[in-house]
């Protein structure tokens, strides 16, 4: 794909002498909205390890606008403008609400659409009724806002979110589908993991199926929903 924001290329990754990524390559243009699915254990949050400097891969590239950051601690990753939601949270529980969002607090430049405190109390009205709270006193959803929220505040070009609604009660789901639906009419570049299915076939542009540590196959929500079998096979819905 040309004029890619971000390119992962053939990149292999292991844990100790595990393999996990066995050429792992797929690219998302500016302002996609793309997924990665497919079953537990076959190499998605390896990726995203990968992408966000978390593990080095052992061979191959990732590339955002050319530039390698296959070989980049996760400081200097987060500083070209990436952005993670992590699987799990990892809020830090010992910081109250406003202080989870302004200790992650990145300067977007001069940019009109910078996100602020105030933007992300809009977008999670909740989060502002509890911004003086423990993060351990959160629930399993608002935490899941603030650790989006708190990725917001980084004012990331490129937001990856894995397993963004997992564990959440249906009306918290709903919250944080209408949340990215938000972020992808704004034209915020996005990577998801999830299984809801249905729900990012709603909101996706294009879809990387993920089989055994490399992406099988890659297209659109109406391509995808046109081969059922397709999911079937590697996501067994």
């Amino acid at each position: 794909m040309t004029n890619a924001m971000l390119e992962v290329k053939e990149i292999e990754s292991f844990y100790d002498k595990s393999q996990a990524l066995f050429g792992m390559s797929f690219s998302v243009r500016q302002g996609e909205f793309c997924t990665l699915i497919g079953r537990n254990g076959m190499g998605k949050t390896t990726t995203v390890k990968s992408i966000m400097g978390l593990l080095n891969p052992a061979r191959g590239q990732v590339l955002f606008e050319g530039k390698p950051l296959h070989k980049l601690p996760p400081y200097q990753v987060a500083r070209f403008g990436l952005g993670l939601v992590p699987e799990g949270r990892q809020i830090f529980t010992n910081l109250t609400v406003r202080e989870n969002l302004t200790a992650t607090a990145r300067d977007a430049g001069g940019s009109d659409s910078k996100w602020t405190l105030e933007r992300i109390f809009q977008l999670f009205p909740s989060l502002e009724r509890r911004a003086k709270n423990l993060g351990s006193n959160l629930s399993g959803g608002e935490q899941q806002m603030l650790a989006i929220g708190r990725a917001l505040m980084t004012n990331p070009r490129l937001l990856i979110l894995d397993e963004a609604t997992e564990g959440l009660a249906p009306l918290v789901r709903k919250e944080i589908w209408d949340c990215l639906a938000e972020l992808k009419r704004m034209g915020q570049t996005v990577i998801v993991i999830d299984k809801n299915i249905a729900s990012l076939l709603r909101l996706a542009d294009n879809h990387h199926i993920v089989e055994k540590g490399k992406v099988v196959w890659s297209g659109s929500s109406a391509s995808l929903k046109a081969q059922p079998e397709l999911l079937e096979r590697y996501v067994g819905v």
